[in-house]
């Protein structure tokens, strides 16, 4: 035996990050969606009715501590998994603790895929961890080698978080940005204005991230990128009146390569899209959620965005806007105000829901069937 211990699962990261820079020369209810192996459906029956919503469901919370509600989902199987926010990350031993403290008490759970621990890890500016990748998709997509570049961070993020136990990584952003400053742009989460570039830096990202095991997510389709800088989802609503050729042509082109490249994971954007619905936000929208289902083929989980923000003001409630998500085909729930009982009303909700009728039981189930079968490859 080796007189040399093991490498941490963080010493293993640095190593990993070190042999990638010295690599770069240095010192991200359709048929298609009903396809689902048997073998990785939930027993339904063998739930109550609240852990069975719950399998569609992220909680989040505030603070260093996990409260004792949140634990308590954990174990009794009354959740999908937590979102983590800079609040809760005082530095990567305090979290990678936590995480070691929530998978020992979801072995208690009846559910016995692991929980999806996840966070917003897109890079430069948009970190929840320190470290990997610390270039921002603008640095990517201006750089002499945006392909190789992007690989580097896809490969750098996933290495970050599954050096401390995460398992998602709500990245990369696709949005194909028009204009310099722009919503997407201001904060250098695009890759480029050319969607072939967003394309190739975005599936190089997710492929990169997954080769280390830590699902991607793509995001925001169809596509944030003719936001103006004004147009923020998080804070009001926003309808984009872009036509459904350009959408299609531009905004949706990213996601076709993401979905060839096994993105386990697309993101809806809570924007209108006239074209496509005028009445909806993406995420609360059958038409929307047909269009990547139907138009792409994408097979995968569907998670929405921020069950909490701004662009939802006129759809009422957190339980309102639970069910209307699920009705419209969205697999997963972000529920993601740091506030656990945010999270606990969502799963209220669509349990009542089922049980009234007001949501089908055979599409829920479908979609809890997808998420399960993400967990269970994780």
């Amino acid at each position: 035996m080796s007189a040399t211990p093991p490498l941490s699962r963080r010493g293993a990261l640095i190593a990993g990050t070190a042999a990638l820079a010295g690599g770069l020369g240095l010192a991200g209810s359709s048929d298609a969606a009903a396809r689902i192996p048997e073998g990785a459906r939930l027993h339904a029956a063998a739930l109550t009715s609240e852990q069975r919503a719950g399998q569609c469901v992220i909680h989040s919370y505030p603070g260093h501590t996990p409260p004792a509600s949140l634990m308590s989902a954990i174990k009794e199987g009354r959740t999908a998994g937590v979102i983590f926010f800079g609040e809760n990350i005082e530095n990567l031993s305090q979290i990678e603790s936590v995480i070691q403290s929530m998978n020992a008490a979801h072995a208690s759970s009846p559910v016995k895929k692991p929980l999806l621990l996840m966070t917003d890890q897109e890079g430069g500016l948009i970190r929840r961890l320190p470290g990997e990748p610390v270039m921002s998709a603008k640095d990517v997509g201006a750089s002499a080698d945006p392909h190789q570049w992007a690989d580097f961070t896809g490969s750098g993020a996933g290495m970050n978080l599954a050096g401390i136990g995460m398992n998602v990584n709500l990245a990369p952003v696709l949005d194909v940005y028009r204009k310099d400053g722009d919503f997407t742009d201001q904060y250098e989460r695009s890759y480029s204005k050319s969607a072939a570039a967003v394309a190739s830096c975005g599936s190089a990202f997710i492929a990169a991230q997954q080769s280390v095991g830590v699902a991607a997510t793509a995001k925001h389709f169809p596509g944030l990128g003719p936001a103006t800088a004004s147009q923020n989802t998080d804070l009001r609503s926003v309808t984009l009146t872009t036509s459904a050729a350009t959408l299609r042509s531009v905004d949706e082109a990213p996601y076709r390569d993401a979905i060839a490249a096994g993105s386990k994971l697309v993101m809806l954007s809570w924007a209108v899209y006239t074209a496509l619905d005028s009445n909806r936000p993406a995420g609360l929208s059958a038409a929307v959620v047909g269009e990547l289902r139907n138009r792409l083929g994408y097979t995968g989980v569907t998670i929405t965005d921020a069950l909490e923000a701004g662009a939802l003001q006129s759809f009422g409630s957190t339980s309102q806007r639970a069910v209307l998500a699920a009705s419209a085909g969205m697999d997963l729930l972000l529920c993601s105000s740091r506030s656990v009982s945010q999270g606990d009303e969502a799963v209220t909700a669509l349990s009542e829901a089922l049980a009234s009728g007001r949501l089908d039981g055979t599409a829920f189930d479908a979609a809890a069937a997808r998420v399960n079968t993400l967990r269970g490859g994780l």
